[in-house]
């Protein structure tokens, strides 16, 4: 029951594309194979929701022939990757997550689609999603959807709204996925199951050719199998875009002392009140995951956030009015068309007033200077990642969806900041619960210091020495 080093990761398709013992087009064949049989699966994953076999074979025959000449692109040459559907992908269908966009296959690449092609990647098709990205739960009833399924509990969600990347990764589908987080959306999903989800800060990957929802509030950012998998990715993604105004400004992205024996000389901080706030279960094990890294050096350092309920609230008001005025056209048109959730989601966001948003700009004013001042004490900010572990899916929910306010609320407590100030946050899995639900903690730093959060992020992933494979798990290197 137990995976020794984890799920498959992509250092070790590289040593088998190396050692000649695998190549990209047997692996891509046994990928294509997984697919058919998720779709034919009761219940069905329902990860991926767009996919072409000829696609697949085309990127992965192209990278066999570079191992066998010895060329490969980068290190990412060969291997399989998805991207939320909220990215343009050639030439898949633009949806994000509806029924009624994306009616033509698309021509043109996002850029992290463009630059995963650049690096070698196989793409195998595009991930499942909430509706337009405004929920938590994944819960997605479109025909072309479905409800996605959590690899470690097919009757519990994945958690949203890159809800398919998520459950791609976890299944061994591919050990890497690109999603966006407005709200928790990388890092919800790749919490409830059991992977790694980095997401970066504000502008540091470029959001090009992704459909624009919330233009202050979204970072794009990868969840994977392992921490150096997404430090590969980040390295690779991570620079200025021309296309992309917000991350035009940003310092080089490098990685100083990600591999340093240990954590000495690291400052933690931790609001107690705050990281408390969650089930037992979750504070045991995160708990444990700061013993951990203090065991390796680091000093914990308590610290205050203030007015948090200011800013959970704020952000709200900032990432459904920018949602609602970019969908204002959407809202009018294809209000039929449109989950209940989503109508309930974009009908309050239209009760907020220019007030409001104007007086949530200036919440977020104060609320990055009080960062600010935080970490100039701390190098980064240690909370659980989601208060719960992932929740049950009821027989309605596959019909008319779901729609749970407290649940939306509770599941974003300790994601919201890092959307709000646009900080980078990282989760890595800690643990399970009793019923074998994965448990993450949540590193953030400051501006542009992700490299801090993954040389924190290595050595957590040690903590949990043991990975539990999940119930619904496909072995591409079979």
């Amino acid at each position: 029951d137990v995976v020794r080093g984890g799920l498959v990761t992509n250092s070790q398709l590289l040593l088998s594309y190396r050692s000649g013992k695998l190549t990209p087009s047997q692996v891509a064949k046994n990928i294509i194979a997984m697919l058919e049989d998720c779709d034919k699966s009761t219940p069905p994953l329902r990860a991926i929701v767009q996919w072409d076999q000829e696609q697949i074979m085309l990127m992965a025959e192209a990278s066999t022939t570079r191992y066998r000449n010895k060329c490969t692109l980068s290190c990412l040459d060969g291997i399989p990757v998805c991207l939320k559907e909220e990215f343009k992908v050639v030439p898949y269908h633009h949806r994000v997550g509806t029924v009624y966009l994306g009616t033509q296959p698309e021509t043109e690449d996002a850029t992290v689609a463009k630059k995963l092609r650049e690096a070698g990647a196989v793409i195998i098709g595009v991930a499942n999603m909430h509706e337009l990205g405004t929920g938590t739960t994944g819960c997605n009833p479109n025909r072309y959807h479905k409800i996605p399924r959590n690899p470690y509990n097919p009757n519990h969600f994945t958690g949203g709204s890159s809800s398919g990347s998520a459950a791609a990764v976890a299944a061994g589908l591919c050990p890497v996925a690109i999603g966006t987080d407005g709200g928790g959306s990388v890092r919800i999903p790749a919490s409830f199951c059991g992977v790694v989800g980095l997401k970066g800060t504000f502008g540091r990957i470029s959001g090009h050719g992704c459909l624009p929802l919330s233009y202050s509030t979204v970072s794009v950012g990868p969840i994977c199998t392992s921490v150096a998998d997404a430090a590969i990715v980040y390295s690779i993604l991570a620079e200025p875009d021309p296309l992309y105004p917000y991350g035009l400004k940003q310092p080089k992205a490098t990685l100083p002392d990600m591999c340093a024996p240990d954590l000495k000389g690291l400052k933690l901080g931790v609001d107690w009140t705050f990281f408390k706030a969650c089930d037992a279960e979750v504070l045991s094990a995160c708990e444990k995951a700061v013993k951990h890294l203090q065991s390796l050096g680091a000093s914990v350092v308590e610290v205050s956030l203030p007015e948090m309920e200011e800013a959970r609230v704020a952000h709200v008001i900032c990432i459904l009015s920018e949602m609602r005025d970019f969908l204002q056209p959407d809202f009018n048109k294809h209000f039929h068309e449109m989950n209940l959730e989503t109508r309930a989601s974009l009908a309050l966001g239209s009760q907020f007033t220019a007030l409001d948003y104007i007086k949530a700009n200036r919440q977020r004013t104060r609320t990055m200077r009080f960062l600010q001042e935080i970490f100039s004490t701390v190098n980064c900010i240690l909370t659980p990642a989601i208060p719960c572990t992932a929740p049950r899916i009821h027989e309605s929910d596959l019909l008319t969806g779901s729609s749970d306010m407290s649940f939306t609320v509770r599941s974003m407590r300790f994601m919201q900041l890092g959307n709000f100030t646009g900080i980078p946050g990282l989760v890595v899995p800690v643990g399970y619960s009793s019923a074998g639900l994965p448990i993450s903690l949540q590193v953030m730093a400051k501006w542009w210091d992700e490299a801090v959060l993954l040389r924190i992020g290595l050595k957590l992933e040690q903590f949990r020495d043991q990975t539990r494979k999940p119930s619904i798990y496909y072995d591409i290197l079979a």
